[in-house]
């Protein structure tokens, strides 16, 4: 059994973790982690979940032994567990969006001393699509405009996401463009013809989308739209789970989820 820790137990997304570690054979749950002064403290972590009495109180430190920490809270909170992780040798698989690149730079570090995952996006179909774009950028070469638009709930918090962020990372990659020179957020005005070469990313937020990001590649005469629409939260859940049971036996070193999808079930 693979023993599975939880970081930010009782938010949207830890509730659903909690329940689906609960529900995998393969997995043990042995800490729910919360942070100082939550309202969860010290009450049962699977009647937090919905799935029933577990005997597991929801904790602010990590006390037991863990294989993996998947964390799924804040930037600041991500940075402060992984450390922990790295003194506890704990593996970690982190779905936490909106680092900055000081907060990344310190995962890389703690990569050194533990096996690392730190993904915008868990879901295994969004890292596919990350793949094809950048295949298809690649391909379609520069008469092709490229436009990216993404929707999420009214109450995420950072924008664009970082799943969005990442397309653009993997467009650029494979064009030769730089996300400083030749990325944009959004227009605004009277902006003049299009520039060649330009990539607009597009952030909307309504009601309680789970997650769609949609690519637009635009020719005179044609274009291609490839859209990823997450239906329910549980697709980052069973994403991250499949990240955890990659890591439990790795060496320290940054994986993607690129790696988890290669490797034999």
């Amino acid at each position: 059994m693979i023993k599975i820790a939880v970081n930010g137990a009782c938010g949207r997304m830890g509730t659903r973790i909690v329940a689906l570690v609960c529900e995998d054979t393969e997995l043990t749950l042995v800490a729910a982690l919360e942070r100082e002064g939550h309202p969860s403290l010290g009450k049962d972590a699977g009647i937090i979940a919905g799935c029933g009495e577990i005997d597991l109180k929801v904790s602010a430190a990590l006390h037991v032994e863990a294989d993996v920490l998947i964390e799924f809270s804040s930037p600041e909170s991500a940075v402060g567990i992984a450390e922990v992780c790295s003194q506890k040798k704990t593996a970690l698989v982190v779905g936490t969006t909106g680092l900055n690149p000081q907060q990344h730079e310190k995962m890389q570090g703690f990569s050194r001393q533990i096996p690392c995952i730190v993904s915008p996006n868990m879901s295994v179909g969004v890292n596919v699509l990350f793949d094809m774009v950048s295949h298809m950028a690649r391909m379609l070469g520069n008469d092709f405009d490229i436009e990216i638009v993404e929707t999420h709930h009214r109450f995420k918090k950072d924008a664009p996401s970082g799943t969005a962020l990442r397309l653009a990372e993997k467009i650029c990659d494979a064009t030769r463009k730089k996300m400083d020179k030749d990325v944009i957020y959004g227009r605004q005005g009277l902006t003049g013809e299009r520039p060649a070469g330009q990539i607009g990313v597009h952030a909307v937020r309504t009601g309680d989308v789970v997650g769609d990001h949609t690519v637009v590649f635009g020719s005179m005469g044609e274009r291609i739209e490839i859209t990823h629409k997450a239906h329910t939260r549980d697709t980052f859940v069973r994403g991250a789970i499949r990240a955890a049971k990659f890591l439990a036996k790795k060496p320290p070193g940054m994986y993607s989820m690129s790696d988890v999808l290669k490797a034999q079930p």
